[in-house]
C-alpha cells in the first residue's frame, strides 16, 4: 500500500536516491525545496510529488510554508535527510557557521516535525532522522557539525519517548562517511583527495532507511549505525 512521505534533502546524495526509490515503488512524496524553481525541478523528476517550499536555513519560515502547502490529513513518515557541513577549528569557526549548521541540521528538523506531528499521529506514522557518525563522536574540526548532530540525536530520543503514546515510531540512522557530494566537499575542506569508491555507497544507507520504514508495526528500529564493511 503506498505511503505519504515528507522528505528533505531530495536534491542530492542519500536523499536524492531515497526519493528515487520511493517514487519507483509508488509512494507519494512531499518534497521540501528551498525555492519554487527547485520545487518544480524536483517535482518534474518525481511525478505526482507534492512540495513544501521553504528554506531550511530559516526555520522560522517553515510554519507559513507548511500552512501554504496542500498536505494530506495523514502523513506516514517524515524523513529528514538534508544537512550542511562546514569544518573548522573551534578557534576559527564563525558565529554564522555555527548558526547555519544548527539551523539546517537541528532547528529546522525540530520545527518541521512539530508542524507535521498531528498528521503523523493521525497515521500512527514514523519520523526518521538521517544523522551521522558525528552524532555519536566529535573529532577535531567537526565541533559545529557534530554539535548539531548530537543535538539531533537528543531531539530523536526525546521525541521517541513523547510520541510513543500516539503510536509514532522514531528512528535515527547514523551513516559513516558516505560517497555523496557532501563527502566530496568535506574532503576539499580537509585538503584531501576524494575517492568515492573508498566510502559507503548511498544505496547502502538508503537500504537501511527503507528497512526501518518498512519494518512491521510490531517492532521499531530506534538507532541504526551504518559503518564501512570490511575491504
Amino acid at each position: 500500500m503506498p505511503h505519504t512521505i515528507v522528505l528533505t534533502g531530495a536534491g542530492s546524495g542519500i536523499g536524492q536516491l531515497l526519493a528515487e526509490r520511493l517514487t519507483e515503488r509508488g509512494d507519494r512524496l512531499v518534497l521540501v525545496a528551498r525555492d519554487a524553481d527547485r520545487a518544480a525541478d524536483l517535482q518534474a523528476r518525481h511525478p505526482g510529488a507534492g512540495a513544501i517550499v521553504a528554506d531550511l536555513a530559516r526555520p522560522a519560515s517553515l510554519a507559513a510554508a507548511v500552512a501554504a502547502s496542500d498536505l494530506p490529513d495523514e502523513i506516514d513518515a517524515i524523513v529528514h535527510a538534508a544537512g550542511v557541513v562546514d569544518l573548522g577549528h573551534v578557534a576559527d569557526l564563525t558565529v554564522a557557521s555555527w548558526q547555519d549548521q544548527l539551523a539546517v541540521n537541528l532547528v529546522a528538523p525540530a520545527e518541521l516535525t512539530r508542524l507535521l506531528l498531528p498528521r503523523v499521529r493521525a497515521a500512527r506514522g514514523q519520523v526518521l532522522f538521517v544523522n551521522s557518525g558525528a552524532g555519536l563522536t566529535a573529532h577535531p574540526q567537526w565541533a559545529a557539525y557534530a554539535a548539531s548532530k548530537h543535538g539531533l540525536k537528543a531531539l530523536a530520543d526525546a521525541l521517541r519517548g513523547e510520541e510513543a503514546e500516539h503510536g509514532v515510531r522514531v528512528t535515527t540512522v547514523y551513516p559513516g562517511r558516505t560517497a555523496t557530494p557532501m563527502q566530496a566537499q568535506v574532503h576539499a575542506q580537509e585538503g584531501k583527495d576524494y575517492d568515492a569508491d573508498a566510502w559507503i555507497q548511498p544505496a547502502s544507507v538508503v537500504t537501511a532507511v527503507l528497512t526501518a520504514l518498512d519494518l512491521p508495526r510490531d517492532a521499531a528500529i530506534t538507532d541504526l549505525s551504518v559503518k564501512p564493511g570490511p575491504r
